[in-house]
């Protein structure tokens, strides 16, 4: 009588996210229509019908590593008055936060593509513009959350494409203090 090896057992929420986090990985390395389900399924080491059962087509797939990345909430986490300041001093101060750069580069990748860009427009709008145009609030709250949104992710970028600002502290803070401004008198319209 043989005796076999009881079957691994199954984690169907543990392969969905590493099959998510495969993708983010693809998705923010390599523009989407460069990408496969079967590249995605091969770095997990699962079957490409898998990928689809989980998350049906590329596109569906491709929505839910949006989903799953930082969709921006934590600009209008604590008070109003104190947005400029806030959001001024974590662009320029606080270190990358892996989550809201890969997000973007994911979004950057994908602007050569017409089906991807379509996707991001649309949960960009569902996920961030219109919540953040929403908080922000009173005449023209949607022209001031683009407008705001453009200022801080420019910023972003010039940051991480530099290497940091080139500044010394002195040039940071008084950077601070402008760029608060420039957000706080957005925001307040």
């Amino acid at each position: 009588m043989f005796c076999h090896a009881a079957p691994r057992p199954r984690n169907a929420e543990a392969t969905r996210a590493a099959i998510l986090g495969a993708a983010q990985e693809r998705f923010s390395k390599e523009s989407y229509d460069d990408v496969g389900m079967r590249d995605i399924a091969g770095d997990v080491g699962v079957d490409a019908a898998l990928v689809s059962r989980y998350f049906g087509s590329k596109e569906d797939l491709f929505a839910s590593v949006l989903d799953s990345c930082s969709n921006g909430s934590d600009l209008m986490e604590g008070p109003r008055s104190e947005f400029g300041r806030r959001v001024a001093h974590e662009v320029i101060f606080k270190p990358s936060k892996e989550g809201k750069l890969k997000g973007l580069l994911i979004m950057l990748r994908s602007v050569g593509s017409a089906k991807a860009m379509e996707i991001v427009q649309r949960t960009g709008s569902e996920r961030f513009f219109n919540p953040f145009a929403e908080w922000v609030g009173g005449e023209d709250a949607m022209v001031r959350a683009r407008l705001a949104a453009a200022a801080i992710m420019g910023m972003a970028v010039s940051r991480e494409i530099t290497g940091g600002f080139g500044l010394n502290p002195e040039e940071c803070k008084r950077m601070e203090v402008r760029m608060a401004g420039i957000l706080q008198g957005i925001i307040d319209g």
